[in-house]
């Protein structure tokens, strides 16, 4: 067995240092939580998404919209931000948004780096804007600062593997101790938990590089957080919806709205009816609206399609690189330099990027809390009311409240002792030094295979009752013989292959969630069900995990009071 180090407590446990964690811990601190953790996989200066900046913060300011919400809101659900969301959750988000911009620029991120507020890319021509354009360069330095400065403790380079739950409610974590090449195990006792693990990649093969799976748009580091809260009965949404997005080819980097210019066809044809030339304000809203124009024009052979700035102004191909660095894209600006690629010269070819799990994953009430007692989530791994930084902080923040006091009404529990955590220390435990066992990159790219070909995002690739039962089959079959084959060698390639079961039992909830849909909507493309049912409009799909069987339930899509 591990050797496993002494239980620590934490009254609210942070399980992830992104943005959410960060706002969560410091919203916990601020309202009296006196032992707050942030355990994170990485270090908390630099993890996550938004390690190296952002730039598009969603938000409503009265001082630039007005007093009418309702067109800010109306921009924000029909915004790739709004897909998959309870609106009461959303309205909730918007009315509080601008309290969590003056709070970020009181730590020293740059909300306003022209001087005044500036909404800018994702927007439809004429309508209004909802993104405010800031430089996030700092922003984790900034809320870590002041997290310490609250007394919150950091747990960096930790990685969650299992939750505890005992009595209906959740009692703790066990992580991996990841800060040498021996594995320890971490045991952590909490009155609350908040998970804020990130999006969930490696599903997938990945669009871009099929062999190389850390080719990804966003955080590579993020692999199946959904699968914690999973194992433990919580509910989940919106899984059957995978979330696609796009970028340059071949080389996986978000930032597709920092970009100013056109979409055009090769005959220089503009490919959408929403931009004829750059604009700093609007961009190109195409690939929002349009969400699988990229592949669609390799399929039907109009393709490629290319970014084109080149009527761009010297001024605004200036901003543009420095609107770039703000988001995180310095990689993207070096290899550009490097390769002597100059937008004003050279269009850039974009494409649809592989199905992820952002913005899909655990149900969350209005307050951030799951359907387990005292565990909370938020950020991208939620999916009915993550996806995009802002709701990250917002929910964080939410979450961090509600949670320190249901700490002050709850005790210490020995999460320790549970079996399921048991069990995977066991498990775990026989992965270290098994002879002739297999590396966790077979294991993860085989279930890549599997939930490509079972269960993929449409249009022009479909799923069916047989295909997701084959697929389902191959999954459980697969994770059986990881359980009883997987070998590692260290700290890194333990974590490593506990991410490929984590993402394995991701890739369970989705399926089983794909069969429980019998409609097509969006990408979730159904042979044997070629048609949108207008009864399930206004419903959302839960389905978890009770007594080892997994259920499916539909709920209302919870409405604007």
């Amino acid at each position: 067995m591990i050797a496993t180090k002494p239980v620590i407590e934490a009254d609210f446990l942070c399980i992830g240092g992104g943005i959410g964690g960060l706002m969560g811990a410091i919203e916990a601190a601020k309202n009296g939580c006196k032992n707050v953790v942030v355990m994170e996989k990485m270090h908390a200066l630099r993890s996550g998404s938004g390690a190296m900046g952002n730039d598009h913060f969603n938000c409503y300011i009265t001082e630039y919209h007005g007093n009418d919400i309702k067109p800010v809101m109306e921009q924000t659900m029909a915004s790739m931000v709004g897909s998959c969301k309870d609106p009461s959750l959303m309205y909730k988000f918007l009315e509080e948004s601008f309290e969590i911009v003056k709070f970020w620029e009181k730590l020293g991120i740059n909300m306003r780096p022209t001087g005044k507020w500036e909404f800018k890319g994702h927007a439809l021509p004429g309508k209004t804007r909802t993104f405010l354009k800031y430089d996030g360069t700092d922003q984790k330095k900034c809320l870590v600062k002041e997290a310490k400065r609250l007394g919150v403790k950091f747990l960096n380079h930790h990685a969650a593997l299992e939750l505890a739950k005992i009595d209906g409610r959740v009692a703790g974590a066990l992580a991996l101790d990841l800060t040498t090449s021996e594995p320890f195990f971490q045991p952590v006792r909490a009155k609350t938990v908040l998970l804020a693990t990130g999006l969930t990649h490696r599903l997938y093969l990945t669009a871009n590089t099929p062999g190389y799976m850390f080719n990804t748009a966003h955080c590579p580091n993020c692999a199946g957080g959904q699968g914690l809260a999973w194992r433990i009965g919580t509910r989940m949404v919106n899984m059957e919806f995978p979330y696609t997005h796009a970028g340059p080819k071949f080389l996986g980097r978000a930032g597709k709205a920092t970009w100013i210019g056109v979409y055009r066809y090769p005959n220089g044809t503009p490919i959408g009816p929403f931009a004829t030339h750059s604009d700093t304000d609007y961009g190109d809203v195409t690939s929002d609206i349009w969400n699988t124009v990229f592949a669609d024009v390799m399929h039907n052979g109009t393709g490629p399609a290319y970014m084109d700035c080149s009527d761009a102004s010297e001024e605004q191909l200036n901003y543009m690189r420095w609107a770039m660095k703000g988001e995180g894209l310095g990689g993207l600006l070096d290899y550009m330099d490097q390769n002597h690629i100059d937008p004003k010269t050279d269009a850039v070819e974009f494409m649809r990027y592989e199905p992820i799990l952002h913005g899909r994953g655990i149900d969350v009430s209005d307050d951030g809390e799951s359907s387990v007692k005292g565990l909370f989530a938020a950020g991208d791994m939620v999916g009915n009311g993550g996806l995009g930084i802002a709701l990250a902080a917002w929910l964080g923040g939410v979450s961090g409240r509600n949670a320190a006091a249901q700490a002050k009404e709850t005790e210490f529990a020995p999460a320790e002792e549970c079996d399921n955590i048991r069990e995977r220390m066991e498990l775990l435990s026989s992965f270290i030094g098994r002879k002739n066992g297999t590396d966790w990159k077979d294991a993860n790219m085989a279930l890549q295979q599997i939930m490509s070909m079972y269960a993929p995002a449409g249009p022009t690739l479909v799923r069916s009752r047989t295909l997701l039962t084959a697929g389902l089959t191959y999954l459980r079959r697969l994770r059986d013989d990881a359980r009883g084959q997987l070998a590692a060698h260290c700290s890194h390639t333990l974590m490593r292959a506990a991410e490929a079961l984590d993402l394995m039992d991701c890739g369970e909830a989705l399926m089983c969630a794909a069969e429980g849909r019998k409609e097509t909507r969006a990408n979730h493309v159904r042979s044997d069900y070629p048609f949108t049912n207008p009864l399930l409009a206004d419903q959302f799909q839960d389905v978890w995990l009770e007594d080892g069987k997994v259920r499916t339930e539909w709920r209302a899509i919870r409405q604007m009071h």
